[in-house]
């Protein structure tokens, strides 16, 4: 990873380069090495058990329902061996989030009542993380539920960017639709895959041409405002024939209705190249 990062820094001329993942993109050995290699790094954070931070706050707001978009921030101290090596120190903010929470104890509530209904002997047995098993002695797992619901609408956000705000780190984060958008947009309404390819230069071309057209339609939306779906579901109602009749050539098109003719405006300015 560090060697591909290093090489797009020097081709756009850039001095630094934030790394913005999900939790399970970025090993911890990664982040060692993003860090030793002095790049800067947001990360979606796992968090296993009720952090002290979240804690704390419940402790001293025991009859509070947690507001909408807290945010708690939790430092972490590099150690020794990492001061050692040029890590610096990175934070942790913790952000509640209430549609967040309202949908996971949403599926708590499922995974509980399929797991009492097992239990019952209602509903086959089937995997399911709130099923305890004891010899062979089944029953719900309330430790696990009552921990699952103290954690739901909280969701972590790892960094080294200890000067920034928590605002700005968790917005970076939230960045990360746009690429899962260009993922979803190359694969389905590009077609990216399946590749029906089997040489290196005809499986590069099949690529290159399928980079091209995501550029192309990440302009057209930019320049627009609209979807790439709903553009080329728009344009293509739309056509202009020639006709033949002896000599002459009679041109026939579809008059174009004006939030059409607005966006390919936009696109063929002059001021858009």
């Amino acid at each position: 990873m560090v060697p591909v990062i290093n090489d797009f820094k020097t081709a756009h001329n850039l001095t630094d380069v934030t790394v913005v993942a999900d939790a399970g993109m970025i090993s911890e050995a990664n982040q060692v090495a993003l860090q030793a290699a002095g790049l800067s790094f947001v990360l979606g954070a796992r968090i296993p058990h009720l952090p002290d931070v979240v804690r704390e706050w419940r402790d001293k707001h025991p009859k509070e329902a947690v507001p909408d978009a807290l945010v708690l921030t939790q430092p972490w101290p590099s150690t020794s061996a990492e001061k050692a090596r040029g890590i610096p120190d990175r934070v942790i903010h913790y952000q509640y989030r209430y549609h967040r929470a309202r949908k996971t104890i949403r599926g708590i509530d499922e995974q509980v009542a399929k797991a009492q209904r097992a239990v019952d002997g209602h509903a086959p047995l089937k995997r399911n993380r709130y099923i305890q098993l004891t010899g062979a002695t089944k029953s719900v797992n309330r430790a696990l539920e009552a921990k699952t619901r103290a954690l739901a609408g909280w969701k972590g956000y790892t960094t080294n960017l200890i000067g920034q705000p928590p605002e700005f780190v968790i917005d970076a984060y939230h960045q990360l639709w746009r690429i899962e958008k260009s993922f979803r947009m190359s694969k389905h309404d590009l077609q990216a895959r399946p590749i029906y390819h089997y040489t290196r230069e005809s499986i590069e071309a099949h690529l290159t041409i399928v980079f091209a057209a995501l550029a192309v339609s990440h302009w057209i939306e930019h320049r627009t405002g609209w979807s790439i779906k709903k553009f080329v579901r728009t344009t293509r109602r739309y056509r202009t024939v020639q006709i033949r009749a002896g000599q002459h050539i009679l041109t026939a098109a579809d008059p174009l209705p004006d939030d059409l003719r607005d966006a390919l405006a936009n696109i063929t300015s002059r001021d858009a190249h």
